[in-house]
Parts: C-alpha cells; sequence; structure tokens
C-alpha cells in the first residue's frame, strides 16, 4: 500500500479535488486514513452479501476506484451472479480491472469506465454506493436513486455511504473537529488535512441524514435504516418491497 502524500507539500494554489493517476496511485491508504470505519464497512460488505445476494441477479458496485468494494462482494456471491463494477475516472478503472484478474472468484465480474448517469441498473439484487453519491450534482442524485430502486429485484438492498452534515451548527463543528482529530492520529499533518479540504470544497457535497432518508423514500424505497456510523461518515441500508 502506498502512502498517501499527495497534499504533503505546499500549494500556492489549490486545484478542485480529481481521481486523477496520483490519487488511484494511493487512494487505498487515503481513503482508508481519511474515512473513519472504512474497514469495519469493508467487512460488513461480506455479512450483507451473504445476507442478500440472490442467484442469477447482478451486484452493482457504482463508484468502484480500485475494487475494494466490489472485491468483497464478488467473494461471497452465489457463483450464479455477475458483478459489475463502475467509475468515471480512467486511472482508477485501469487499476481496477488489474486487480480483479486476480481475483479467482466463481461469480463473473466486469469494470466499467462509465457515469452513474449513464448505467442501466437491471435483475440486480445489491446496488452500492460507497462515498459516491456525494460526488454528484445535487439536483440528479434522486433520479439516480429512483433508477436505482427500479432495477432492483424484489427483497433487492441499496447500500449506500456518505459523509455528512448536521444541521445543529455545535455538533457540525465538534464532528468537523473530531474527523481532523482522526486524520492527524491517521498521520496527516495540518497542511495536508487544510489543503485536502480546500480541495474538496463544492466538490464533495453532503447532505444531512434526514435529506438521504427522505431521498430514499422519495426513490420507491419503502425501509431504510442506518447500520454504521463513525463521526461525519454512515452507511445506510435500503430495502426493496418483496
Amino acid at each position: 500500500m502506498k502512502e498517501d502524500k499527495v497534499y504533503s507539500v505546499p500549494r500556492e494554489k489549490v486545484d478542485a479535488f480529481e481521481f486523477d493517476g496520483q490519487v488511484a496511485d494511493v487512494f487505498e491508504n487515503m481513503i482508508s486514513r481519511s474515512v473513519p470505519g472504512y474497514p469495519l464497512l469493508l467487512d460488513l460488505l461480506e455479512v450483507l452479501t451473504e445476507q442478500f445476494a440472490q442467484p442469477n441477479t447482478n451486484c452493482y458496485d457504482l463508484g468502484c476506484s480500485l475494487g475494494a468494494s466490489t472485491l468483497r462482494i464478488r467473494q461471497h456471491l452465489p457463483s450464479t451472479c455477475h458483478i459489475i463494477g463502475v467509475d468515471t475516472s480512467s486511472s482508477m478503472v485501469e487499476r481496477c480491472k488489474s486487480n480483479m484478474t486476480r481475483d479467482h472468484s466463481s461469480a463473473t465480474a466486469e469494470i466499467r469506465l462509465q457515469s452513474l448517469q449513464e448505467t442501466h441498473i437491471e435483475n440486480a439484487s445489491i446496488v452500492v454506493l460507497n462515498y459516491t453519491l456525494q460526488f454528484i450534482p445535487d439536483n440528479e442524485r434522486l433520479k439516480i436513486l429512483t433508477h436505482i430502486a427500479r432495477g432492483l429485484v424484489p427483497g433487492g438492498i441499496l447500500i449506500l455511504s456518505e459523509k455528512i452534515r448536521f444541521v445543529d451548527e455545535a455538533i457540525q463543528s465538534a464532528t468537523t473537529e473530531l474527523h481532523h482529530a482522526f486524520k492527524k492520529h491517521q498521520g496527516y499533518s495540518d497542511l495536508e488535512i487544510a489543503q485536502k479540504r480546500a480541495s474538496l470544497e463544492n466538490v464533495l457535497v453532503p447532505n444531512t441524514l434526514e435529506q438521504h432518508q427522505e431521498r430514499l423514500r422519495d426513490a420507491g424505497f419503502i425501509s431504510s435504516d442506518m447500520f454504521l456510523k463513525c463521526f461525519n461518515f454512515v452507511s445506510l441500508i435500503a430495502i426493496k418491497q418483496r
């Protein structure tokens, strides 16, 4: 695992964050050191897959990056399933394809260079959106979730992981500080934290938990619940009614 040093050198101008080759090279280290609870989420994906994957269905990892979630899901699928990883970054897709070739699970897999908006969801028992929706324009998010809901088979699930914001300003401030403290505990400097935060401004746009839950209802999911929360990062499961 190559150590993330992307923002370790002072910059005169901090450009908007991109999932380019430089980020792809260190992404595994970056996400594990930046997102509290991420290793646990990957473990829980295995449990959720074993519980909800239905034979002869598709599974989708939307915003698959290097394929960490894709691989975890694939390794716990029935052999008759097919998993599809989707990402808009050519650097991520290239590396993800290479990672997938080293896995010999029985379920078939494909990795696509494609946007969420262009991805057709069909006959799906599991769809994963791990820290992906937050990079999509806010006015396009409901349409994407509605399309996912329609493409799920009865009893299928959406796993949605996001960074959230809080309406209560005191909680928002405290949680932001806790997140920064977590990153410092992981070895990031104040400079790295500040420059990364500046690069994500207006690129990663979080919603409140209540906004996510309301949007899931509007998309057609009857049931949803939070199954993981670490500071300002949450994971939700939404189930399509049988």
